[in-house]
């Protein structure tokens, strides 16, 4: 059961009191056209978080987003490579901070909501936050594109059956992440895969993950979304095959393996029997064919048994360097 802060000692009670009021914390807010609701954006996390670093990366916007961000407070650089990910990957390579919050420009997540999802960073109850605009009705009530809230359940269904957790919410862009996390995710994405990229790696390298339940809103009127329901999507599914290949390489060339030896069976089945009926093999092309099925299959299964070796000496690779940044960061807070 959480602890509330009451609960803590004085000092640590004190340093989370802080964070929740954003020291130590920075804000992270990539930019592509949004001059209707930046300045607000801004502004209300300035007003729940104000001891909070706020940062604006604009990625090469033409309606002076970057300006406007600039006159509201904000610390501004600019990221020219064109993409959600290329913006995400940029902040975590130069920001430094010891909590991260990360937040889309347009209007649609709630400054309110900041410090609940600092809080389980704050008193170590979790390594990343997501905020939830799904268990309580709201995206559903607000969100005027259906087909989003089916890709967003079937890439929750995916990673369900995959990984075996179940986010309430994978696509959100409101999320909160230790340094720790930050500094040791590998972001590998251009676009918007960068929220499913962030989630898989949450559940596939075992960090500790923490819905945190939000009220969503719509875009405001003049505000427009940049992302392609299709085009996006397929980019999304992609990346969660590339990723299961990556980070489960056995699994993922086993169930290869076995498309490809049911495909043999198939195919080979019907010339055994005839074999044994008859002493001959007049389907030859089918012999053939069963045969090529089988050995791709136990090609796949090999390929699957040596990258799995690969990814395993990856994952120990990994884990020390998580220990690098847990010292860095000791080190950075002295």
């Amino acid at each position: 059961m959480s602890k509330t802060i009451s609960q803590l000692p004085p000092d640590v009670a004190a340093s989370v009191d802080k964070t929740l009021k954003g020291q130590d914390v920075a804000v992270l807010i990539p930019c592509y056209n949004e001059a209707v609701t930046i300045s607000k954006v801004v502004a209300d996390f300035r007003a729940v978080i104000p001891l909070a670093d706020i940062y604006v990366y604009d990625n090469n916007s033409s309606d002076g987003t970057a300006q406007l961000a600039m006159e509201a407070g904000a610390i501004v650089a600019y990221e020219p490579r064109q993409g959600k990910g290329n913006v995400v990957r940029q902040m975590f390579r130069e920001i430094e901070a010891k909590y991260y919050l990360m937040v889309d420009g347009d209007d649609t997540y709630p400054a309110e909501s900041a410090p609940d999802l600092l809080r389980p960073l704050a008193m170590d109850e979790a390594d990343m936050t997501v905020g939830d605009r799904i268990s309580n009705g709201s995206y559903r009530k607000e969100n005027e594109r259906p087909f989003h809230g089916f890709g967003n359940n079937l890439v929750r269904w995916m990673i369900k059956r995959i990984y075996g957790y179940g986010f309430e919410d994978v696509m959100t862009g409101y999320r909160a992440m230790s340094r720790a996390f930050v500094k040791t995710v590998p972001i590998a994405s251009e676009g918007f895969q960068i929220e499913t990229e962030l989630s898989i790696h949450a559940v596939d390298k075992r960090w500790r993950v923490c819905d945190v339940p939000i009220t969503y809103r719509d875009r405001p009127e003049g505000s427009h979304s940049k992302l392609s329901t299709v085009g996006d999507g397929l980019l999304v599914l992609r990346a969660i095959a590339s990723l299961f290949k990556d980070y489960k390489p056995l699994a993922f060339f086993g169930l290869l393996a076995l498309v490809f030896m049911v495909l043999g069976l198939v195919a080979g089945v019907p010339v055994i029997w005839e074999y044994f009926d008859t002493g001959l093999v007049e389907r030859l092309p089918s012999a053939v064919l069963a045969v090529a099925f089988v050995l791709c299959g136990a090609l796949a299964l090999t390929a699957g048994l040596i990258l799995d070796t690969v990814a395993k000496s990856t994952r120990k690779l990994w884990e020390l360097s998580v220990y690098e940044a847990y010292e860095r960061g000791r080190l950075l807070d002295r």
